[in-house]
């Protein structure tokens, strides 16, 4: 008899069912509310963090122009191309070809970025592009690849004012010249943002602006462009004609100290970011130190006329055109010039005569004067780099050491400081710290008296008179005064034959000062490298188109030329280098 089937307790079944629902609708709801109560925050900040992003504001960059408003440094806005390693490798990976077509580079170039990178969340692809250029390859909805805004600094004067202005890296911040010293005031404070992005890294809306930019100070220099172009491209023709390796200009505002030009060949394009390599961007006129030869003999001079030893008219015997020093030097004159007054030796550049000063005065008062005029220390422009010189202390000199002083060899100085130096005699004794910002605070004080100075510009207006060696550096119309220099190259640890540096520095007009200027020459060629021939001429350009520029009134009734016989401008040519200590 087979056995009896027990019958299915279905309702047993259904109440199991019915539980396991309810527990299984109890824990989704109990999910629910852990994830959209009790954990909201915590899974708001998950899926912020994935689609949320903070992006940077770039800030505009301050504008630098010249004295009269003319744009030197401006900022221009750009794209720049990144991408998200991870992303670009794994959705993308298919359009990294097409990627790399559209940035002009090669595809395994920009695979190899990318694999390095693939741990990184930002990698740069391409940077400061025009905005339509990164337009079209963000046109590509390739995954994980964005443009953003930044700015480029572009420079209109070009390589005229390169070693004033200098230039600033891929990333806006100055690098070298005024950008690099004004960094501060110049650059912005960059802002922030957040954003909402789709999944492939696509900007959908602007979510909170979380910082404001800030952007940078506009800077108004005290250069004048048109002065500064006047100055390049007659520095670029000297040098040119006389086959040199090199040369700078500086150009002062004397009331005020303000520099309305600097220039230096060779020079650079500051717009060529990635050529800026080497001695080129350099200011040279503010970092550059050299031996300033006879220009210096003009504070010998002054050393001389203010300890009471001499006046302008104290005679002094240069003959037989030569004098022995210390240490068994001999140093010459180009020829015997007899007895000449203090003027005189100005006018005729004598060495012998300069000597014959400086062993009238005791050392500490002829370091003093030269220190009072700024040899030996920085200018206090505040230019990034610049060269204090060398002015040995008196404590320390040998006899020859100063007498070689008093004719310009023994100390270094800069075209800027020499410019300095002259503004101050310029300005009726008083110094002012040169500055680049238009209406800058530079207090002047007085380092010789008015009397003196104005003694030391009549004498020297004698040097671009006839007789003098700076002939070429008269001026139509307008009274100069100057004193040239030439001094020898050093190189190997001792004097270069037949190398020099040809110099002349000056101011015009004499009645009423309103403009000093230096001009360096290095390593002219062709045989003729005297500051009178060489330098000098550029000053008589330079200055006569600046005051013209200028609308500066004439201040003398007469033309004034150089017109010379064939004997008087061999003379005026021929100043005498002499025969400088070896270091």
């Amino acid at each position: 008899m087979k056995p009896r089937l027990r019958q299915p307790n279905y309702r047993l079944r259904l109440h199991a069912v019915l539980m396991v629902l309810v527990l299984a609708a109890t824990g989704l709801i109990g999910k629910a509310v852990a994830v959209q109560i009790l954990g909201k925050d915590f899974y708001q900040r998950e899926g912020d963090a994935r689609h949320l992003r903070n992006v940077s504001i770039p800030a505009y960059r301050g504008m630098i122009s010249d004295r009269n408003g003319e744009p030197l440094a401006v900022s221009t806005p750009v794209a720049s191309l990144w991408a998200e390693p991870a992303a670009v490798l794994g959705e993308g990976r298919d359009r990294i070809p097409a990627l790399a077509q559209a940035l002009g580079i090669g595809e395994e170039p920009l695979m190899q970025r990318l694999v390095q990178r693939a741990d990184k969340e930002f990698v740069y692809l391409k940077r400061h592009i025009s905005p339509d250029e990164a337009a079209e390859v963000t046109g590509l909805n390739i995954p994980g690849v964005h443009a953003q805004r930044e700015f480029r600094r572009y420079y209109p004067a070009g390589e005229a004012l390169a070693h004033v202005i200098g230039y600033t890296d891929i990333d806006d911040r100055g690098q070298e010249g005024l950008e690099l010293a004004f960094e501060d005031w110049l650059a912005g404070k960059p802002g922030s943002k957040r954003v909402l992005q789709d999944r492939r890294g696509h900007r959908v809306e602007d979510v909170d602006l979380l910082e404001t930019e800030q952007p940078g100070k506009d800077l108004v220099l005290s250069i004048d462009r048109r002065i500064q172009y006047l100055a390049y491209r007659e520095l670029k023709a000297s040098i040119l004609e006389h086959q040199a390796s090199g040369g700078s200009v500086v150009v002062m505002d004397v009331p005020t100290g303000e520099i309305l030009a600097m220039v230096n060949q060779p020079s650079y394009n500051p717009n060529q970011r990635d050529r800026q390599r080497g001695s080129n961007v350099r200011n040279r006129s503010a970092t550059d130190v050299f031996e300033p030869g006879s220009v210096i003999k003009t504070f010998t001079v002054a050393a001389a006329l203010e300890s009471g030893k001499v006046t302008p008219e104290t005679l002094i015997d240069t003959s037989p055109g030569q004098i022995q020093v210390p240490g068994g030097y001999t140093i010459k004159d180009i020829h015997s010039y007899g007895t000449l007054t203090v003027t005189g030796i100005l006018t005729k550049s004598s060495n012998v005569g300069a000597i014959k000063l400086a062993l009238q005065v005791p050392d500490e008062y002829l370091y003093d004067v030269f220190s009072r005029f700024g040899f030996g220390q920085i200018t206090g422009s505040g230019f990034p780099g610049e060269s204090p010189g060398v002015l040995p202390d008196f404590k320390r000199w040998r006899p020859v050491e100063k007498l070689s002083m008093s004719y310009g060899y023994g100390l270094s100085v800069t075209a800027l400081q020499l410019a300095t130096a002259y503004t101050a005699l310029a300005n009726g004794g008083r110094m002012r710290a040169p500055t680049f910002v238009k209406g800058g605070a530079n207090p002047d004080t007085a380092i010789i008296d008015p009397a003196l100075a104005q003694t030391l510009l009549d004498m020297l207006e004698t040097v671009t008179n006839a007789g003098g060696t700076a002939g070429k550096a008269a001026i139509p119309y307008y009274r100069v005064a100057g004193k040239t220099g030439t001094s020898r190259k050093v190189g190997g640890g001792s004097y270069q034959q037949a190398r020099y540096l040809s110099l002349f520095a000056g101011l015009a007009p004499v009645s009423a000062p309103r403009l000093a200027c230096v001009i360096v020459i290095n390593d002219p060629q062709g045989g003729v490298f005297y500051g009178g021939a060489v330098a000098a001429p550029v000053f008589g350009r330079v200055i006569g188109g600046a005051l013209r520029l200028m609308d500066v009134p004439p201040d003398s009734p007469l033309l004034q030329t150089a017109a010379r016989s064939e004997a008087e401008e061999i003379e005026a040519a021929a100043e005498a280098v002499g025969e400088p200590t070896p270091p």
